[in-house]
């Protein structure tokens, strides 16, 4: 008799029709922004309703809440990662760093509200932080080398010390004002990396 082997969920499905990826998509993107205002145990129901599907969808793609704070934290980092090269695009060097940085307290909102079931993410899955971490500092370095190498800030500074202050964002107290002090730090910051010009 065949010994029954735990199954595993790939975070990232690779062949779903194009409208049950959409339903995926919605939920996250639902997800992530329920996470980040309510908390992570915000109703899966209420997540489903909202994405304009039914539970039996949200737990076909997301068996468990913790799988979908998952693909949801997975979906940020993505996000914060691929935001440098878009940004850098579009804007000139020291927008693109500011701009990436206000996106960056978004991020923080989402992971404060996942916080409990991050901390248990990490027991079982420490590699995901680590890939987090590098995907957002190595960002956030190509951000700063380029507005340094065009005079636009200072270059005394190096990534650790901007990520440094970034994380400090994190201990802000929770209240209504959050993401308006965090984005009023933020302009400090970049006035303080511009003030060599």
């Amino acid at each position: 008799m065949a010994s029954a082997e735990p199954k595993t969920i790939p975070s990232a499905p690779t062949r779903l029709r194009a409208d049950a990826r959409r339903n995926r998509d919605k939920l996250v993107e639902v997800a992530a922004a329920a996470f980040a205002e309510k908390g992570v145990e915000t109703s899966l129901e209420d997540i489903a309703r909202q994405a304009g599907v039914g539970i039996g969808t949200l737990y076909r793609h997301f068996p468990t809440r913790e799988h979908l704070v998952e693909v949801v934290y997975r979906r940020e980092l993505e996000s914060l990662g691929a935001a440098a090269a878009e940004l850098s695009e579009k804007h000139p060097p020291d927008v693109a760093l500011e701009e990436w940085m206000r996106r960056f307290v978004g991020y923080i909102a989402t992971k404060r509200g996942m916080s409990n079931s991050l901390r248990i993410l990490m027991t079982s899955n420490s590699s995901l932080f680590a890939e987090g971490f590098g995907q957002v500092r190595g960002a956030l370095e190509s951000l700063l080398k380029a507005a340094g190498e065009k005079g636009y800030v200072r270059t005394d500074i190096d990534t650790a010390d901007l990520m440094h202050a970034l994380s400090s964002i994190y201990s802000i107290p929770e209240s209504p004002e959050w993401r308006d002090r965090s984005y009023r730090l933020i302009g400090l910051l970049m006035d303080g990396l511009r003030a060599a010009r």
